[in-house]
């Protein structure tokens, strides 16, 4: 066992375990961050296609699923993307805004914001210490005792960064619940989120690759639950792309009622359309069903939409009956998609779910069951949608964890 008792042991160095390591390091706190992994900060650089999508020009607690969105707006406000912006300006990391408010490293690599981060808690004398995979901690006269295999360290305070279920290769195996619950925490129940859905149509999967701008919607008990309208990419298991992965969480928690449809013209009025349609028979009645929808679709999703909705690819406008007509539209706006899973934690970019919000302070991110013990990150039950919300979260969330702890250790010391 180390002699030296932390102020301050943060377990987990992904991006909430940094950003927590030097925010309580910048409150003049003695910091000691532990990782299991050898080379920590995988998910930071596997993010945003190896990009990392570090914020988003306007952040809410709308813009997260938790059991507790008041929770999430305090400690949203903790740390702000405006501040976010600032902060990884000061480490040199210039952030550029692009289409969709979505905040990337000017230099387009995740390895930027990693190493800026690093070089932070080098500078600031942060004891990293990687490698170091934490199994149990002990609570004991004032202090707590962080146990692994060939280790063990003392310190007034703890702050729990592990993550959640998602992408175990990265390190994300749970064990931070296990230890949360071992000081009397509850789970709300956990399920993989931004995750691919899978389906077994031999037709969706013989469109890989194409991508399309969509309006998926989640229907439970015939009631529209939730909606997106972004990105929706054809894969050779199913389908990907921001719209399915956002609604994947909603879709895994109601699976065994729910259905999905996809609206394929999401910027059309299907009235409108319907219209436009007809005058476009009428004034080139012998034009190919397939070649009007090839003005919006490329053509192998074309055929593959007129296939499944029983109509030639030969057929021409002035041959489309009525019926055909309404069924076509039917399809185009209002497609049911067969969906026989998602893909998992392994490709979950977050996980759902999480330690109970009611059993943490708003304002500390400090358990109530246990003084000293803090949260941040993915281990709650806050989940952000695409765009660099997740992140958002893992540094306001840190941050605010960080400014807990400051007043937790100088109430103990006295000061």
């Amino acid at each position: 066992m180390s002699g030296i008792i932390w102020d301050v042991a943060v377990i987990g160095a992904g991006a909430a375990g940094l950003m927590a390591s030097i925010a309580a390091k910048r409150e003049a706190l003695k910091v000691l961050l532990l990782d299991g992994k050898e080379k920590i900060g995988a998910k930071i650089l596997m993010s945003g296609g190896t990009r990392c999508n570090v914020t988003n020009q306007s952040v809410t607690e709308k813009d997260y699923q938790s059991e507790n969105l008041r929770f999430v707006k305090h400690v949203l406000s903790a740390f702000s993307s405006e501040k976010v912006i600032d902060f990884f300006d000061q480490l040199g990391v210039k952030l550029i805004l692009e289409p969709g408010g979505k905040y990337f490293p000017e230099t387009n690599s995740a390895r930027t914001v990693l190493d800026a981060l690093l070089k932070e808690t080098r500078r600031l004398g942060i004891e990293l210490q990687a490698g170091q995979k934490v199994t149990q901690v002990k609570f004991d006269s004032g202090r707590f005792t962080i146990s692994g295999p060939k280790f063990s360290h003392q310190a007034k305070a703890i702050v729990l960064c592990t993550g959640g279920l998602s992408y175990p290769s990265s390190g994300s195996d749970g064990i931070g619940y296990d230890i949360a619950k071992s000081f009397g925490h509850s789970l709300v129940e956990t399920t993989p989120a931004l995750t691919p859905l899978l389906t077994d149509d031999a037709d969706w999967k013989s469109l890989s690759g194409i991508a399309l701008d969509v309006e998926l919607t989640l229907w439970v008990d015939g009631k529209k639950t939730v909606s997106y309208q972004d990105a929706f990419l054809f894969t050779h298991f199913g389908f990907s792309g921001p719209a399915a992965l956002n609604i994947s969480r909603h879709w895994l928690r109601d699976e065994k009622i729910a259905k999905l449809t996809v609206n394929f013209l999401p910027k059309e009025n299907q009235e409108a359309f319907r219209g436009n349609l007809m005058e476009i028979s009428k004034a080139n009645p012998a034009k190919l069903i397939k070649n009007v929808l090839t003005e919006f679709f490329p053509e192998r999703f074309a055929e593959v939409l007129l296939k499944k909705s029983g109509t030639s690819n030969l057929l021409k406008l002035n041959q489309l009956s009525r019926q055909a007509r309404e069924s076509l539209l039917q399809l185009l706006f209002t497609f049911p998609l067969r969906i026989t899973g998602v893909y998992g934690y392994q490709k979950a970019e977050a996980t759902a779910g999480g330690i109970n919000l009611d059993e943490i302070d708003s304002k500390t991110l400090e358990s109530k069951l246990q003084s000293g013990l803090f949260f941040a990150g993915e281990i709650l039950d806050v989940d952000g949608r695409i765009g660099g919300f997740n992140f958002q979260w893992a540094w306001s969330s840190g941050v605010a964890a960080a400014r807990g702890v400051k007043g937790t250790v100088l109430k103990g010391t006295g000061v």
